[in-house]
């Protein structure tokens, strides 16, 4: 295996994959990126096992070849040249020799049959939408995955699509996040929960410009974005059926400026409970006031002014959900939906549908 390549195109590839590549690794091979140079291109792939990212670069060719090399090291080597270098690759061995100018690195390889890549996919649905549509969903909604929940099918997200609409949904059994969009042409039922680290590493590497082209197989997702190949492991597992916690008409509603609200609700929170984060709203004609306090006897009021006609209620909320689901609304007001203390309340811009949250209650 001979080849050369210009720093700036390889720093490009090797950044947009590296970012599967854990620095503590049970396998060896994992931390290592397959090179692979075939007819002027160098394809790049890293895994975590349930993550798969493929890129390629333009190339000049001495002699076609596979190998692994440390991907880090690779990645710091490249970043560490000055720019417009050229780089020259050669290989002798189980030996991976990279040139550029009067610097020289001599780094270890391992056999590309021991890397572990993801077969072709058994396509089931093909999906192409603009990549700032998809980031949106993502975006709205992530925030929501469970961290290391024992029910292992809410540490990720249900991507579904009707037909219709596609769909993201994403709870960690306190609070829901939902957000969906029209699809630019009819499709078939398809619903699939992605791992956390898929959708954090699938929001990274999508842009506001251009398409995204999804396969879903029946055990993988597959995105196309630019010149990187995402694929990732689909988790087995049933999504809760998350239509039946959302409130459909809260018969309470109260508008509010978001970011008066949202500041008022940081600075409660400050005194609120470290463990449970707990706060209190109680909800009078046209006031909303936020309580809070710790077990150290400490207090803190605050009283915000908004559109509310309803009869007056408390009801008490964990404060970081609420500030999360404000932080994802569009729009300069938010309305939230209540119904009486025992209940969930649903937060979204006044009159939207396409992205609505849903906050347990607490009881303080």
């Amino acid at each position: 295996m001979k080849f050369s390549a210009e720093r700036e195109s390889l720093l490009a590839a090797l950044q947009s994959v590296i970012g599967v590549v854990e620095r503590r690794q049970t396998m060896p091979i994992l931390a290592n990126l397959l090179l692979a140079a075939e007819n002027g291109k160098l394809a790049i792939t890293a895994t975590d096992l349930e993550v798969e990212l493929v890129t390629s670069t333009p190339i000049k060719s001495g002699a076609d070849g596979r190998l692994t090399v440390p991907g880090r090291k690779l990645l710091d080597i490249c970043r560490s040249l000055p720019e417009a270098s050229t780089l020259a690759f050669s290989q002798d061995g189980d030996k991976l020799t990279v040139k550029a100018g009067k610097s020289r690195f001599v780094l270890a390889t391992l056999p590309a049959g021991d890397f572990p890549v993801i077969e072709e996919l058994a396509q089931q649905h093909l999906l192409t939408l603009a990549q700032a549509d998809l980031r949106r969903l993502l975006d709205k909604t992530h925030f929501s995955m469970a961290q290391q929940d024992v029910r292992y099918y809410l540490n990720g997200m249900l991507l579904e699509t009707d037909g219709k609409m596609l769909r993201t949904v994403a709870t960690d059994g306190h609070r829901l996040a939902l957000c969906e969009m029209d699809l630019p042409s009819k499709g078939g039922n398809q619903q699939v929960i992605v791992p956390r680290k898929g959708v954090l590493e699938l929001q990274r590497l999508l842009g506001t410009e251009g398409e995204v082209q999804i396969t879903i197989g029946s055990n993988h997702i597959r995105a196309q974005i630019g010149d990187v190949r995402f694929t990732s492991k689909l988790i087995d597992g049933r999504f809760p059926e998350y239509g039946r916690v959302i409130p459909s008409a809260p018969p309470k509603a109260v508008v509010a400026d978001r970011e008066a609200l949202r500041s008022a609700l940081q600075r409660t929170a400050i005194l609120a409970n470290e463990k449970y984060r707990g706060i209190r709203l109680a909800l009078k004609k046209n006031t909303v006031t936020l309580q809070a306090h710790n077990p150290e006897q400490e207090e803190a009021e605050e009283q915000v002014e908004v559109a509310y006609k309803g009869e007056e209620l408390e009801v008490g909320f964990n404060v970081g959900y609420l500030l999360d689901a404000l932080a994802a609304v569009d729009g300069s007001e938010v309305e939230i939906g209540v119904t009486d203390g025992n209940s969930s309340c649903l937060v979204r811009a006044p009159g939207a549908t396409s992205a609505r949250y849903v906050v347990m209650p607490m009881r303080l």
